[in-house]
């Protein structure tokens, strides 16, 4: 094991010998399983490497919520780009600058599939708010962990009219999100299925993915795919990890993302992009 810890980080460091660090413009990266550690914190330098390397744009790339990606940020919210709901919408400084609603039939049809299957609870996500039925405390936990603007309802289908939805989220107990992913019925020509961590799978319009709203960013900034860097751990950072030239798997990762990752680094709980960063 510790052959193979040597290898890999002799690996890592040749690669980033031929990185010129100073045309990195963009970092970005995914949250849960990749910057945050297993018990979802921080590591303790990022907010000041963010203070002090203003001149390269951080994206935060997260299936999270914009609110509450908004409160875990909130000291250096007006200095990165928040892209949530796997980029379904993007934020600045308080503003939207992108959003992929999805249209009501298609929320309907989605509705009508999977709304009171067993082991399964939904979240409408939308650009006001997210909103869910109540349910088991697990169920609950989980959904005030990513939606820090969280309303219940007793029928989801009364939110249609509140708010543009821009994701659904799945949340299946017992860690069982990827059996139930591969089983999911036909969604419609409009949607994509997003597997997005253990638990959980994500769908939103097939045009949504966190690689097309990195595009957008990019182009808005003028910054190019070679200037650009991202780190992920599952496969709804493929896109993301696409859209950059320098992309970093973390250890951790799915093997699907570390097979077109340029770059593997340590895990979220060594702090694997911060390892990376701080080279700068």
């Amino acid at each position: 094991m510790a052959t193979e810890k040597l290898k890999k980080d002799e690996i890592n460091k040749r690669d980033l010998e031929h990185i010129n660090l100073n045309d990195i413009k963009l970092i970005a990266t995914d949250m849960d399983g990749t910057l945050l550690d297993s018990e979802k914190n921080l590591p303790p330098d990022f907010l000041n490497w963010v203070n002090t390397h203003k001149d390269i744009k951080t994206v935060l790339a997260s299936g999270r919520q914009y609110f509450t990606l908004k409160n875990m940020f909130h000291s250096v919210e007006d200095d990165v780009i928040f892209v949530a709901e796997n980029g379904a919408i993007v934020f600045e400084k308080g503003e939207i600058l992108y959003c992929n609603k999805i249209s009501r039939e298609d929320v309907v049809r989605c509705l009508e599939l999977l709304d009171g299957k067993p082991g399964i609870a939904l979240i409408l996500c939308g650009a006001k708010s997210a909103y869910m039925k109540h349910g088991s405390d697990l169920v609950e936990e989980n959904g005030h962990m990513y939606y820090a603007k969280l309303q219940f309802v007793e029928d989801l289908y009364e939110c249609l009219d509140m708010d543009d939805m821009v994701k659904i989220a799945v949340f299946v107990e017992e860690q069982k999100a990827e059996p139930v992913w591969k089983g999911l019925p036909e969604l419609g020509e409009n949607l994509l299925a997003v597997l997005s961590g253990d638990s959980w799978i994500d769908i939103a319009n097939k045009s949504v993915s966190k690689g097309e709203a990195i595009e957008v960013i990019q182009k808005r900034l003028n910054i190019t795919r070679q200037q650009s860097m991202a780190f992920g751990d599952y496969l709804n950072d493929y896109d993301l990890l696409c859209q950059c030239e320098e992309s970093y798997a973390m250890e951790n990762a799915h093997p699907k993302l570390k097979k077109i990752a340029k770059h593997i680094t340590d895990s979220n709980d060594e702090q694997g992009v911060m390892k990376v960063l701080n080279r700068f």
